[in-house]
């Protein structure tokens, strides 16, 4: 805008000159005077002969002042569109993040002035650490600067002035573990004894696992210079001391976190095994199970690693135990097709089926805890086989036979009943079974008769029954008070073979 004034200024006063010459009666010079003879001038007139003030029209001011007033128009209009715009990417001046300025700078520019402020901040370690210096970078220092610097501008925009000189936005700052261990020991190496972390193993004498104890150590406080750099950043600082000295470090496995996964793996010890249904059909002894498994730490927290080869060396082993044939029920019925009694329960038949996954199942679910694995067989089912057993008693030949479906299982010779007192004849069932008992017989002549600890009776029609007899050895005659003698083991055979309700023919 100088330059137009300028312009102005000097047109004006060659305005003044000419109002002056007019007055004086002169007449303006022109630019190309002409001579005569003599040296009197000869001023050259306008052509017209007008008023000499018209050849001045073109340089009036009056178009440079209105040419003036749209420069100034544009100017502030710049101005104030740069405003406007500036205000719609700029944060609010006064605003800080963790401390650090970034007012008056756009989103991107105050990410990178965040996270050089948090880089280049020195830490100098005190006391063991001998004033060595390292920066954040050096530690691994990082703050979200963008996520920071967005939310900054997203709260605290230049254009909204109630925000200004606001409160200061919090952020955190922390340190990659790794490469702050490895700054800080390389800085202070006598600092730092490694902690022992507490571990599980198998104890073979106990078939269990046991806890390895913990030790502490020391090192440089990550946590408390984390903490520190925060503090000093956000009062406004860029550099800080710190101790360089040893702290206590505590071991990243406790002696009660392996206590706990002992504990665990003990009761998993109490349940490993392969499973069809809720049948643990395979058990797995603890031996075995510790070849399958380790606890390793990983990181400061213990973790199960299972061992597939391991497993599937036992897995190889399970048809042997798995697969069976069918095993048929035995049912022994009476002449109608009754039920009496089941002899030996069916069992049905079977054999294990794929195989080819169940190691990496298996090692999937111990390391996660879980010693249950199931096995998928196919089954073959039982059959049924009826027996129709019955007990004949020839009176005339002295002779009782046991029958099974028709053949002769059995046949011995008996002691019926005397004349006196005969076993009645008909047909008849077993109703009871007694161990051993005392027996009591009345005789023709009314007296009672005592036989004590008479074995294994089969009674089949009130007071006549099988039973053993030790008191002779006369079998194949009449002798008894009207039960069937045998000797003993034969009739423990009856008593066992004979289910209540078995069929009993008595006849002659």
């Amino acid at each position: 805008m100088k330059f137009v004034t300028d312009l102005i200024s000097a047109q004006d006063a060659k305005t003044e000159k000419l109002t002056e010459a007019t007055a004086s009666g002169d007449r303006p010079p022109v630019d190309a005077p002409t001579h005569s003879g003599d040296d009197t001038p000869t001023d050259s007139m306008p052509p017209n002969g007008g008023d000499p003030e018209l050849a001045w029209a073109p340089i009036e001011p009056a178009p440079k002042k209105k040419r003036l007033g749209l420069w100034i128009g544009l100017g502030v209009g710049v101005l104030a569109l740069g405003a406007g715009a500036a205000s719609m990417i700029l944060i609010a001046p006064g605003t800080t993040v963790a401390g650090i300025p970034v007012g008056w700078l756009t989103p991107g520019a105050a990410a990178d002035t965040i996270q050089a402020h948090v880089s280049q901040t020195e830490i100098t370690l005190t006391g063991a650490g001998d004033d060595a210096v390292l920066t954040g970078a050096d530690l691994g220092a990082t703050i979200d600067a963008t996520a920071l610097a967005d939310q900054a501008f997203a709260e605290r925009p230049l254009w909204n002035v109630s925000m200004w000189m606001g409160d200061p936005v919090p952020a955190e700052i922390t340190l990659d573990p790794a490469k702050a261990d490895s700054a800080l020991r390389e800085a202070v190496p006598s600092s730092f004894e490694d902690p022992l972390d507490a571990g599980v193993v198998f104890d073979a004498a106990t078939g269990a696992y046991v806890i390895t104890p913990s030790a502490t150590g020391t090192a440089v406080d990550v946590d408390a210079l984390a903490a520190a750099m925060v503090d000093t950043i956000a009062d406004g600082g860029s550099s800080l001391e710190f101790p360089g000295d040893p702290a206590e470090a505590a071991p990243a496995v406790t002696d009660e976190d392996a206590t706990t996964v002992a504990t665990s793996l003990n009761t998993m010890l109490g349940t490993i095994g392969f499973y069809i249904g809720e049948e643990r059909t395979v058990p797995v002894d603890a031996a075995t199970a510790s070849t399958w498994f380790s606890v390793v730490d990983e990181d400061g927290e213990l973790r199960i690693v299972a061992d597939e080869t391991a497993i599937q060396a036992t897995i190889a082993g399970l048809p042997a135990a798995v697969d069976r044939a069918p095993v048929n029920a035995t049912n022994i019925v009476d002449s109608a097709g009754k039920i009496l009694r089941t002899e030996s329960e069916g069992i049905n038949g079977r054999a294990i089926g794929d195989t080819s996954n169940l190691a990496s199942e298996a090692a999937s679910k111990l390391e996660a805890g879980d010693g249950v694995i199931p096995i998928t067989v196919s089954e073959t089912p039982f059959e049924s086989v009826n027996l129709v057993r019955k007990i004949d008693v020839d009176l005339g030949s002295q002779t009782a036979t046991l029958i099974e479906n028709g053949a002769v299982v059995r046949s011995w010779k008996i002691s019926s009943g005397k004349s006196a007192t005969p076993t009645d004849t008909g047909n008849f069932k077993v109703y009871a079974h007694v161990r051993m008992q005392t027996m009591k017989s009345r005789e023709p002549d009314g007296s009672i008769t005592e036989t004590p600890n008479v074995p294994w009776v089969t009674y089949f029609n009130g007071d006549e029954g099988f039973h053993g007899t030790y008191w002779h050895n006369a079998f194949g005659s009449p002798r008894s008070h009207g039960c069937v003698n045998m000797p003993i083991d034969v009739a423990k055979f009856v008593y066992e073979w004979s289910p209540v309700g078995l069929e009993v023919s008595v006849h002659n």
